[in-house]
């Protein structure tokens, strides 16, 4: 054995301790296998910094600017909409949808593109349903890998089959010849976690996997964040009178958020406003007060309506704590004389008047210098609030804008980058044009692009694609399949057939699934002539089973969804380990008994 041989299955071994045990962040060790592939010397520094340059980067880099893209504009946001309103809150239907729908759309413009398009809407349905991300973005993240199973252009291998049959004189498949396969693959890996997601899947509560400043807000201040909508009917007695005339703050301890009729809604009303009959209100307090309050006043929960409640989520509105400064206006003032919620649309939730919490009505207390009040309203509101000079606002928030007017722009750069990829062209190329264009069509800035990418996947794709190319450079990946063909040529044709899915599954674990089939492809076509089986269904096997990649976040969708998922390597190695048998055993089936 060569020494570099040596060398490389020390680093890949040490690498995939690393990975496991889970002790060091994941783009941590794959920066300390690219420098160690350096340093003894078995790549040139050129080779070395190769990832960062590669396809695979690139294209992740160019789906991220463009999945930002496509959330800015809040097309997602109708189709989060539409997806509850078909699915329901039930984590199991949200998840079967939304993984059909996935799923089939990457067998056509590749997985990493589709993950990429659908997960501003993954994340708006998990924030709508209060169903924590990590429990929906992982099965969706596998059946975009599965989904590209479905066609020949679905991922990369299956695209590069067709060459690699062609330049050893066989014949080449057809755009559907892989689809039945597919289809097999991708509705048994819904049914897998829609029976067994809550055994495998990581039992994270909301915000678990980083709280937001809201979160921590609400924890510490032990603040009320309970809104209903309440419709007042024609017998209610709250109608013709005013906020302060029903009780809400002195009686009932419960905040008036907005008052909606038709298409007008109106935000932290003024107290001195009449209740009118049809109006819909927004009450936040807690579940005793509004349902006492709802009670006394005949008052309707229409709150499953939905009706203006998209103006009372984490996108839209929340609280914000906010200091008096010595020169602000409101000093020596109450809030009565300030009118707070005329001039800012906000409703004051609690103040904190000399170092004393006061709930209720605090309308009259003297507001004095250092003073902090917590008020709830919508973001650009509390915007003009923050650009004020008589208010520092503590509380960070980002202003979820929703540029409807870029619609079509985005989603023309996104259609063209697709179809740039679908005629032919590099994806890579392809995604990152398509990006270009976006910053071109101004539905980002340039600096918005930048803070789209998430630096941590790329360097962790960036660290591990040179521990494939020093598998293959220095033969180590020949060595390795050669040595395991050797113990199953003389068995039966099964074993080989098993043989081949196994090796191209952990392949692609360590190397980019493309190079994968580019180092398994000759091999198994040497094999299956001395074994006296047809090499093309083997090679095409070989290709479907690079996609089996779920055990470890290597794969590039895992790469790009790790993060809002906020899942950790045991996570895939704990729901990736049954996928992946699952996967083995249908692909061996169908491959032996039905095609081979």
């Amino acid at each position: 054995m060569e020494p570099s041989v040596i060398i490389v299955l020390l680093i890949l071994a040490v690498t995939v301790i690393m990975l496991v045990l889970d002790v060091v962040r994941i783009d941590i060790v794959a920066i300390g296998c690219m420098l160690a592939l350096g340093w003894t010397g078995i790549l040139t520094p050129q080779d070395m910094f190769s990832g960062f340059s590669s396809n695979a980067v690139i294209a992740m880099l160019s789906v991220m600017i463009l999945g930002r893209g496509i959330a800015r504009t809040g097309i997602m946001d109708e189709f989060s909409k539409f997806i509850i309103k078909k699915a329901g809150t039930r984590k199991r239907n949200l998840v079967g949808l939304l993984s059909i729908s996935t799923g089939l759309l990457s067998g056509l413009i590749q997985n990493i593109g589709a993950a990429a398009l659908f997960l501003p809407g993954i994340m708006q349905v998990s924030r709508r349903t209060k169903i924590s991300p990590s429990s929906i973005i992982m099965p969706i993240g596998f059946a975009a890998i599965l989904g590209g199973t479905l066609t020949m252009v679905g991922s990369g291998p299956l695209i590069l089959v067709n060459d690699l049959l062609r330049n050893e004189g066989h014949e080449a498949y057809n755009l559907f010849s892989v689809t039945p396969v597919g289809i097999v693959l991708l509705f048994s890996g819904i049914g897998y976690f829609l029976l067994f997601g809550s055994k495998v899947l990581p039992k994270k509560e909301i915000g678990e996997t980083g709280k937001s400043e809201q979160d921590k807000l609400i924890e510490k201040l032990n603040l009320p964040h309970n809104i209903k909508l309440l419709s007042i009917k024609t017998e209610s007695s709250l109608i013709a009178k005013t906020t302060e005339e029903a009780g809400l703050w002195n009686i009932y301890n419960v905040n008036l958020l907005g008052v909606g009729k038709g298409n007008d809604v109106v935000y932290a009303p003024w107290r001195e406003t009449k209740f009118e009959e049809g109006q819909t209100l927004a009450i936040l307090g807690s579940a005793e007060n509004i349902e006492r309050f709802s009670k006394d006043f005949q008052l309707d929960d229409v709150s499953s309506s939905r009706y203006f409640s998209e103006d009372f989520n984490p996108n839209v509105s929340g609280f914000a704590e906010i200091i008096i400064p010595p020169d602000s206006e409101l000093t020596g003032k109450s809030i009565r004389e300030y009118s707070l919620r005329k001039r800012y649309a906000v409703e004051p939730v609690i103040l904190f008047n000399k170092g004393e919490r006061v709930d209720g009505d605090f309308s009259d207390v003297e507001i004095r210098p250092g003073d902090s009040l917590i008020v709830y309203g919508r973001w650009d509101k509390i915007k003009d609030l923050k650009e004020s000079n008589h208010f520092v606002v503590l509380t960070g928030f980002d202003l979820d804008k929703k540029e409807k007017s870029k619609t079509w722009p985005a989603i023309a750069c996104f259609a063209f980058a697709i179809t740039l990829a679908m005629v032919g062209f590099p994806i890579s190329m392809a995604f990152l044009t398509g990006a270009l264009f976006m910053v071109f069509t101004r539905v980002l800035n340039i600096g918005e692009a930048y803070d789209a990418i998430e630096w941590k996947v790329v360097f962790l794709l960036a660290g591990l694609i040179p521990l494939g190319v020093a598998m293959q450079k220095t033969g180590t990946a020949m060595f390795l399949a050669e040595s395991i063909m050797s113990v199953v040529i003389d068995l039966h044709p099964v074993f080989l057939v098993i043989m081949v899915g196994i090796l191209s599954t952990v392949f692609s674990l360590f190397m980019s699934n493309v190079g994968a089939i580019v180092v398994l492809a000759p091999l198994v076509m040497s094999i299956a002539g001395i074994a006296g089986i047809d090499p093309r269904p083997l090679v095409l096997m070989a290709a479907v089973c690079a996609a089996n990649s779920f055990i470890l976040p290597t794969h590039q969708v895992n790469a790009f969804l790790m993060s809002s998922g906020g899942y950790r390597n045991t996570d895939y190695i704990k729901a990736g380990s049954g996928i992946t048998i699952l996967f083995l055993t249908i692909t061996v089936f169908i491959f032996y008994f039905f095609i081979i």
